[in-house]
Order: C-alpha cells, then structure tokens, then sequence
C-alpha cells in the first residue's frame, strides 16, 4: 500500500514578494545601524563645530539615509592654527565625513551641549548615539 504525502508549495512569487517585505522592513528598521560608511566619532574644533551648527538646516535637507557632512569650505586657511595645550595631543578635525541622520541629529545635540570642550579638538563619540 502507498500513501501519498502532500507538502504545501508555496509559489515563487508568493515566496518571493515575503522575503522582498522582510528584507525592507529589516532595511528600513534598522537604517542607522547598517551604514557601513558611516563614522562612529567626530574630530572637531570650535571653528568646525560652528560652521556645522550653521549649515546644520541645509545638511539636514539632503535626501537618504546616510548624509555626507562637508566641512571643508569653513576650514581657515593661511592662518596659524595654535599651538596644542602641552596636557592635551591636538587630533586633527574631521572635515568630511558621512553619518547617518540619527548620528546627525546626535552630532548637534551634542555641540549644543553646555560646558562642550572644543579646542584644541575633540572626539565627539556618534555610537553612543540612538
């Protein structure tokens, strides 16, 4: 005697258009956390921290999920930089970078911050942010 044995076969489209959801809902909800070009810390100076305070609306307005912070038109240039306080090493700021919006939104709230230390620079940590 033979029994038959039926398995439910769901169709390519049926399987295709799940996994196509699942994929953009995962994409969708976790965004930030797989921004592999996005930075986790900020080198900045007083100078850098206001030109980004300053340009923050218009960098905000850029379209996706990961923004690019272009700073390099605010850097001065033919001035001395000053000499680095002899108990704090002077890092160089970042100038370009790319970070998501909840790191942008992160970045600001930090350079708000009251009591910020800036100069001669300062690594502002993004993965504490969230």
């Amino acid at each position: 005697m033979r029994t038959s044995v039926t398995i439910p076969v769901l169709s390519w489209r049926a399987a295709t258009a799940g996994l196509a959801a699942g994929l953009l809902l995962a994409a969708s909800a976790s965004a930030d956390e797989t921004c592999g070009l996005c930075v986790k810390q900020v080198v900045t100076n007083s100078e850098l921290a206001t030109c980004f305070l300053d340009q923050y609306d218009q960098i905000a307005k850029t379209g996706g999920t990961a923004v690019v912070v272009d700073l390099s038109s605010c850097a001065s240039r033919g001035v001395v930089e000053p000499l680095p306080s002899p108990n704090k090493a002077a890092v160089e700021p970042d100038v370009q970078f790319m970070i998501s919006r909840t790191q942008l939104d992160c970045l600001k709230k930090k350079l708000e911050a009251p009591g910020i230390v800036l100069d001669p620079s300062a690594t502002i940590q993004l993965d504490s942010c969230g």
